[in-house]
Order: structure tokens, then C-alpha cells, then sequence
């Protein structure tokens, strides 16, 4: 287990992410899913209200309530860590601080809880003052209806000014950023974010850790793209530097008897400034190679020789 840094939360070392529940994945395949993740000793669950209101019948609030009703079920509340966001529901878009308030109550509803553990800005809405944004969330610290706030996908310099707001205003202080981050999508992370985590001791939990499945190996060449849900993310992969990195994966891979996807996961656990990668599953099948990265410890060759294989991208 880990703990968050400057927080009471202990983490298995890779969160489960929902982004498919109640969509994707059925509510039956999610519980599936869910039950042996815990059963394997996991228990950081992360979601986000708007999950997912793209995928065909989607309105938003799916997985939140697969999640709820799961928990209700288990009576496993308090022994799982939960993480949700705000601010891109089709009903609640956006940061302004009665918006907040308003999609807090929505996610406690579906979640059928009191408390939601870490409590994420999802995108930034750079038309309210950062000082407000700060200020909502800190009022849902003192209520007691978040214990801790996360941020995502905000620019670094905003991240910055709430930072320093948290602290001049002596307001509740961000614990965790969840950036995009793996072995295709490095520079952003390792020039803008690493300072950041570094300098304010953040925890990270990077979303994408697959780059959308196409670090599993199942995608490498254009009729492999045919019908999938996620071609077209990962499409742009599919070139001579992100063939290199597969091979590089494969090579690896093939040393410990292991899947690309579960050394491609443990690339990001070890790295220094990563707590736990978030990585998401359909079935039980896909969430054993998930699991297997908890388990791997790359030698530093190892990373070094994935680090040179992916340098196009950093």
C-alpha cells in the first residue's frame, strides 16, 4: 500500500479507473470487475460525474451509480478509497462555486455516501477567478462532504495560482494532480507537471497509462484499428516511433513472462513522482494484467531501455 502524501489515505499502488461502467461495461461485468479488484487487495476506485455521457445512451452519472449501488451492496464503503470529479457533467459543466456545490450533491446521491475521499477539478473553467474555485472546494472540505481535493487538467500556471491561494487564504491545499502520462505521451508530463509534484509534494495518478490500449500490443497495424472503440486515439500511434515502442515493450515483456500492458504499468510505477497509474478494465481477463504491474519490478535497465525506446515522445 501507499499513502497519498499529506493525507490519511492508504492506496493499493494502481487505481481501477470507471470511465467504462454502466456504459461500456454493464452494470453485472462492472461488479465482476470491481469484486476482483478488491478481492486482490485493491481499493482506489477512480471515476468522474460526467462517465460517461459520450458513449451511446450516456447521459452522465453512469459509473458513479454502478459504483453507488455496488458499495450499498458490499457494505465496502470504508474500505475503499474513492476519487470522482467535477466540472464537465452536461449538467454541471464548468467550476463556478454554486455549480460545485450543486454536482457534489448529485455525485454523493449516485455514490450513496456521505463523504467522497478525493474530489477532483476535471477541466478548468478559466473564466472564474481561481480564488473562487479554491474557495468552493474548501467549503466542501469544512462540510465534511470531501476529504481531500485532486486537480486534472489544468495548465500548470493555474494549477500554481491555486496552490498559492489555498495557502495566502489558508484554505484547504490540493493533494493530487491526475495528468496524461505513459510511454507515447511524455513531454507535457515530464516538462510542465514534474516540477509541480516535485515542488509541492503531490501525489500523481496519471490517467492513459495504456494510451488508450494501444500499449497493451493489440494494435499495430491499420486493419488491427478496424472496429475498435478507440481506433482513432490510437491511430496516431501507429507510426515507427510508436511501433519502437512496442518492441521495446515486447522485449521486456518477454524476459518476465509478462503482458506489454503490465510493463508498461510498471514503467509508470517507477518513476518517482507517480503514486499509482489508473488503468481501466472490461472483464476480469483484462484486469489481471492490471494487477500483474503491482507485482513487477523493473530493473533499471530495464526503464532505461523503455525510456530510449520512447524518447521520440519525451
Amino acid at each position: 500500500m501507499r499513502r497519498i502524501a499529506n493525507t490519511e489515505l492508504e492506496i493499493y499502488p494502481l487505481g481501477l479507473g470507471g470511465n467504462t461502467f454502466g456504459t461500456r461495461t454493464d452494470a453485472r461485468a462492472s461488479e465482476e470487475v470491481l469484486d476482483a479488484f478488491v478481492d486482490a487487495g485493491g481499493n482506489f476506485i477512480d471515476t468522474a460525474d460526467s462517465y460517461s455521457y459520450w458513449a451511446p445512451g450516456g447521459r452522465g452519472g453512469e459509473s458513479e451509480t454502478v459504483l453507488g449501488e455496488w458499495m450499498r451492496r458490499r457494505g465496502n464503503r470504508h474500505d475503499v478509497v474513492i476519487a470522482t470529479k467535477v466540472g464537465d457533467h452536461p449538467e454541471f459543466k464548468g467550476l463556478a462555486p454554486k455549480n460545485v456545490a450543486r454536482a457534489a450533491e448529485a455525485s454523493l446521491r449516485r455514490l450513496q455516501t456521505d463523504h467522497i475521499d478525493l474530489y477532483y477539478a476535471h477541466y478548468d473553467d478559466e473564466g472564474i477567478p481561481i480564488e473562487e474555485i479554491a474557495g468552493a472546494f474548501d467549503r466542501l472540505v469544512s462540510e465534511g462532504k470531501i476529504r481531500y481535493i485532486g486537480i486534472s487538467n489544468l495548465s500548470p500556471d493555474r494549477i500554481e495560482a491555486w496552490i498559492r491561494a489555498a495557502h495566502e487564504d489558508g484554505l484547504a491545499v490540493p493533494v493530487a494532480l491526475q495528468p496524461e502520462y505513459n510511454l507515447v505521451s511524455r513531454r507535457y508530463y515530464e516538462e510542465s507537471i514534474v516540477p509541480l509534484a516535485e515542488a509541492h509534494g503531490l501525489a500523481v495518478f496519471p490517467y492513459f497509462g495504456l494510451a488508450s490500449g494501444f500499449l497493451t500490443g493489440k494494435y499495430r497495424t491499420e486493419a488491427d484499428l478496424e472496429g475498435a472503440a478507440r481506433g482513432r486515439a490510437v491511430a496516431k500511434y501507429l507510426n515507427d516511433d510508436g511501433l519502437r515502442v512496442l518492441d521495446a515493450l515486447d522485449d521486456v515483456a518477454a524476459g518476465h513472462g509478462a503482458a506489454p500492458a503490465t510493463v508498461a504499468l510498471a514503467w509508470l510505477l517507477a518513476k518517482p513522482t507517480v503514486t499509482a497509474p489508473l488503468a481501466s478494465a472490461t472483464s476480469v481477463a483484462q484486469l489481471t494484467q492490471l494487477l500483474d504491474a503491482t507485482e513487477l519490478e523493473l530493473t533499471a535497465e530495464e526503464v532505461a531501455a523503455l525510456d530510449e525506446a520512447s524518447q521520440a515522445f519525451a
